[in-house]
Formats: C-alpha cells, sequence, structure tokens
C-alpha cells in the first residue's frame, strides 16, 4: 500500500498530470449524467415503451457511423494540437446537450433524437482518444497513470450517473419534460472540462510532429497507423482481448437492464440498474489498486490470463442464479475483469507504438470497442427472453473469457 500511495503521490504532483485528470474527470462525470438520462428516457420512461431490439437498434445507429470514421479523427488526433480538441471538443458537447434535452422535451423519439445522440457519442469517444493519446505527454509511468486515470474517469461516470438517478428518484422524474432537465446537467461538467483542458500550454499534448490533413494524406496516415500496429507484436493480441471483453460487456449489459426492468417496482427499474453500476465502480477502484501492483510482480501478460479466467468462472457462477444480490455481485467482478484488463491494455498500446501514430491507433482501438459492444448488444437482443434471464448466455460468456484466456497466454506470454 506504501509504495502505491507513493506512485500515486508523485502522479497528482506532477501539475500536467492533475490539469488532464480534471479534464477526464470533468468529462466523464457528464457522461455519467447523459448515459443516465438517455437509460431512463428510452428504458424507464413510462410514455415510452421501448423493446430489447429498439434499444440495439439505437446503440448501433448511435455508435457504428462513428465506428466508419473513427480511423480518420485517429488520423486528425495525430495532426491536431490535442490541447485544441479537447477544449472544442467539450465546449461542442455543452452545446449539442441543449439540442437533445429540447427534443427529449419535445417527445422526439426518431432521426433528429438519434443524429443529436450520434453527434454526442462520437465526440465523446474523440474526447477519450484524445485524452490517451495525450497522456504519455505527462507522465512516463502509463500502467500507474492508466490505474489512476481511466479508473478515476470510470468511477467520475459513475458518479455522474449516480447523481442523475438520485435527483429523478427524490423528484420523481418520469416523463419527457423532467427527463430533459435531467438532460440539461450534463452540459456544466462539459464546460468545466473544456475549461481545465484550456489551462495547457496550446503544444503541451501533442502531437510532437506536424504533417499535411489532406484528404490523401489522412488516406496514407491511416494506412500507416494500420502497418505500425502490426509491426509492434504486443498491440494485435491486446486489441484482441478487449474486443472479446467488450462482446462479453454487450450481452451482460443488456441482460442486466433486461432484468432490472423486468425484477424492479414501477419507476424503480434505473435505480437497479444505477445499484449494478455502482457495484461495477466498486471493482473499477480495486482494480486499480491492485493492477499496478500485480503487473509489477506478474507481469502484464500473465495478469491479464489471470483475470480473464478467474473473471470468466466468477461471473458464471454469481449470474446463473439470476437474483438481484448475485447480478450486483457479478457487476462488481465485471468491473475488475474490465478495468483490469483495460489498465494492461492502454499499457501495452501506449508503450508499443510511436507517439506521431497514437492517436490512429486509439481511434482504431475504440472502433473495435464500439463495433464489438453493438454486435453483442444486437445479438442479445434477438436471443434473450423480455426479463433477460438466459442461462446459455450466460455460460457462453464465461466460455468466451476462459478461452480468451487461453489465447492470452499462447499469445501475450510468447512475446
Amino acid at each position: 500500500m506504501r509504495q502505491a500511495g507513493t506512485t500515486v503521490r508523485s502522479l497528482l504532483a506532477r501539475p500536467d498530470f492533475r490539469r488532464l485528470l480534471a479534464t477526464r474527470l470533468s468529462a466523464q462525470f457528464g457522461d455519467g449524467v447523459l448515459q443516465a438520462t438517455l437509460a431512463g428516457t428510452v428504458l424507464f420512461n413510462p410514455q415510452r415503451a421501448t423493446d430489447p431490439v429498439a434499444v440495439a437498434a439505437a446503440f448501433a445507429v448511435l455508435l457504428l457511423p462513428y465506428s466508419l470514421v473513427g480511423p480518420f479523427a485517429g488520423v486528425w488526433l495525430d495532426r491536431w494540437r490535442r490541447r485544441q480538441v479537447l477544449v472544442h471538443a467539450d465546449l461542442l458537447r455543452a452545446a449539442l446537450v441543449g439540442v437533445l434535452a429540447l427534443l427529449v422535451a419535445g417527445g422526439s423519439t426518431g432521426l433528429p433524437f438519434l443524429l443529436a445522440g450520434l453527434a454526442l457519442f462520437s465526440v465523446a469517444r474523440f474526447v477519450l482518444s484524445a485524452l490517451s493519446a495525450a497522456l504519455p505527454h505527462t507522465t512516463v509511468d502509463l500502467v500507474p497513470a492508466n490505474a489512476l486515470s481511466t479508473t478515476s474517469g470510470a468511477v467520475a461516470t459513475v458518479v455522474g450517473g449516480a447523481a442523475a438517478v438520485a435527483v429523478q428518484q427524490v423528484a420523481g422524474i418520469a416523463g419527457d419534460a423532467g427527463y430533459a432537465l435531467l438532460t440539461l446537467g450534463a452540459a456544466g461538467p462539459y464546460l468545466l472540462a473544456a475549461a481545465a483542458a484550456a489551462g495547457f500550454p496550446p503544444g503541451a499534448l501533442g502531437p510532437d510532429g506536424t504533417a499535411d490533413s489532406s484528404a490523401r494524406q489522412v488516406l496514407v496516415g491511416l494506412v500507416a497507423g494500420v502497418r505500425h500496429v502490426r509491426a509492434r507484436p504486443p498491440a494485435v493480441p491486446a486489441l484482441a482481448v478487449i474486443t472479446v471483453h467488450r462482446l462479453c460487456f454487450g450481452v451482460l449489459t443488456l441482460m442486466t437492464l433486461l432484468f432490472s426492468r423486468a425484477t424492479a417496482p414501477p419507476g424503480a427499474g434505473l435505480l437497479g440498474v444505477g445499484t449494478a453500476v455502482a457495484a461495477g465502480a466498486v471493482g473499477t477502484l480495486l482494480a486499480a489498486a491492485v493492477t499496478p501492483g500485480a503487473v509489477r510482480r506478474l507481469g502484464t501478460a500473465r495478469w491479464v490470463t489471470l483475470l480473464l479466467a478467474l473473471g470468466g468462472v466468477l461471473l458464471t457462477a454469481l449470474a446463473l442464479p439470476f437474483l438481484p444480490v448475485t447480478v450486483v455481485l457479478a457487476g462488481a467482478v465485471l468491473g475488475f475483469l474490465g478495468q483490469g484488463v483495460k489498465i494492461c491494455v492502454d499499457a501495452t498500446l501506449q508503450q508499443a507504438v510511436d507517439d506521431d501514430v497514437r492517436g490512429r491507433v486509439f481511434s482504431v482501438y475504440d472502433v473495435l470497442v464500439n463495433v464489438g459492444y453493438v454486435v453483442a448488444l444486437l445479438a442479445a437482443a434477438f436471443l434473450l427472453p423480455a426479463d433477460g434471464v438466459s442461462p446459455p448466455a450466460v455460460v457462453a460468456v464465461g466460455t468466451a473469457y476462459v478461452l480468451t484466456a487461453l489465447y492470452a497466454a499462447r499469445a501475450l506470454l510468447r512475446r
């Protein structure tokens, strides 16, 4: 504990790291508020009866179009100053939140609502890619830095969602007008994130070089980024591992949403989801505390293998009874597993790739994450029953984690 505490203090002693962390926390708190209010609007709003296929289709419309342009966004991150990207992106998100709130208040569920959500999700992934690409400019201790920044960011998202749920429960919000006011609450954190990022000197976060951003150079740069990843042996299996995790996470997400809606009392479905998410945040915090020390003792490859293998077994054992308490405990295990793997994957990519292609690599990373998540949601929407109770799906997820552990042991340990 002493060594871990010293590491955290040494990171927080750096003003540039603190400022980047503050930018992340503010932005991801706003993400949490927005995600909770949209979940309430679409799934638990009595004025909108949404079936699982419609929910999954909405995710597909929101995430897949960005996944097609994500690699190009990564090329731009390697050409534009990342400080300006963070400032302008969060200002844009604050404006888009206002537009989305108006649409929610008007009861819109059609194309304008989906387009506004698409824009917000796209900019959010762009911001997270910029934050990850900028992190090596604030510290060289990437494993503890990722443990602290990505974990605290994930917790900030949960806290933002919990704040929105708490307001919804206390105020008794149930209709479109109430959810529109909750949606507006995300604008404040986005403005704070923009203000925090504006405190950096213009070139402080990279990229280190400059390049032509013409369409031809974007395409050439994208190809160069893919070749760069293929030439870095740890990068490919790291991306494969995180993609499988997101597939499993997508199935478990929809399962939890459906189970919470089916078992919770009227008006309390969002609270049930919030409890599972809060348990996941506890697991996330534990992973952040344990992972740096585990990596020092076991190495990144062995720790990832252990997380996947034990996590798959525990998730299966806890989720199969399909009781509210065991679903919450499974959420904690999933949070621990997912965050431990993410810390290791982020650090592996940051160390394995060069700075001038790092933005492209992290945007490809986001594409894999988004596509895997959406594909899993769509498949689960057609395969899961209305109450989310499906023992075969749980066993399939657990098996996928164990098989991925075997792959990690084979691919990562050899390297």
